[in-house]
């Protein structure tokens, strides 16, 4: 009789995830409408499979259980996105560089040029059909005309919108609209497959058509992501100990002598 594994309670469905220490469990159908996810903050109100640790109540969408650690993105070629499970600023929120809102999730992100986006924003799709328009609108990551500096309006909510943000648009007919309007209800989409780890290639002759810079930027990214992290914390901890301080010269500890 072999002996019994005690280390984990994990069964054949349930999966680990860097984001939680515990395992996982498959949950299939949810029926509870107040499971949300932790990743893109947003509801499981659909019948897709949600993964989640009930002691903790913390829970992820299949495809947010699936984003890839690393993402070489259209919006930043500069630089590949970290998957960071929590933002690495003192609020521990970031602001969406792609619709401008606060997000308190998951984020892809850039440590080095402070460039943050939501899961759902992440993998919108290049182009798609809305009923407002009777022609595909293709994700622009700023504004779509040469003169950057030239307002326009979302063309659904007549809004002035922000030029650094991201927008649907149909050059033909100079149609914006803006994310939210374009679509109401973004949910984090499969995302493309990623290379998860620099694999050598074995044919040399294809050497001269690779970035050589791709492998050492990936790296040198993960790297950033996890010294703002530890950098976060430090500065957390320094504010709680200010705190502790202020509160001490306000109400100061009674100090006791033996003799």
């Amino acid at each position: 009789m072999g002996r019994q594994n005690r280390g984990t309670n994990a069964g054949p469905q349930d999966k680990q995830h860097f984001s939680h220490q515990h395992a996982l469990k498959l949950i299939v159908n949810p029926t509870e409408t107040i499971l949300t996810c932790n990743a893109c903050e947003k509801p499981n109100n659909t019948n897709k499979p949600f993964y989640g640790c009930n002691t903790c109540q913390y829970f992820l969408h299949e495809n947010c259980f699936n984003a890839p650690r690393f993402l070489n993105h259209a919006s930043h070629p500069s630089h590949p996105l970290t998957l960071l499970p929590r933002a690495t600023y003192s609020s521990c929120s970031f602001n969406c560089k792609a619709c401008d809102t606060v997000g308190n999730g998951f984020c892809f992100s850039c440590a080095c040029c402070e460039f943050d986006i939501h899961l759902q924003c992440a993998s919108l799709q290049s182009l798609i059909l809305i009923d407002k328009h009777p022609h595909q609108l293709e994700l622009n990551f700023g504004s779509p005309y040469e003169d950057k500096d030239s307002e326009y309006v979302c063309d659904i909510c007549s809004e002035i919108m922000n030029k650094e943000n991201w927008l649907y648009y149909c050059g033909g007919c100079d149609f914006a609209s803006h994310l939210h309007c374009a679509i109401t209800s973004p949910e984090v989409g499969v995302f493309a497959k990623q290379q998860q780890r620099p694999v050598p290639n074995q044919n040399q002759n294809s050497n001269s058509n690779r970035n050589p810079n791709a492998t050492v930027d990936m790296i040198n990214s993960a790297n950033e992501a996890h010294e703002q992290i530890m950098a976060a914390q430090l500065r957390a901890q320094i504010a709680a100990r200010g705190r502790e301080a202020c509160l001490d010269l306000v109400t100061p500890r009674r100090r006791y002598g033996y003799y």
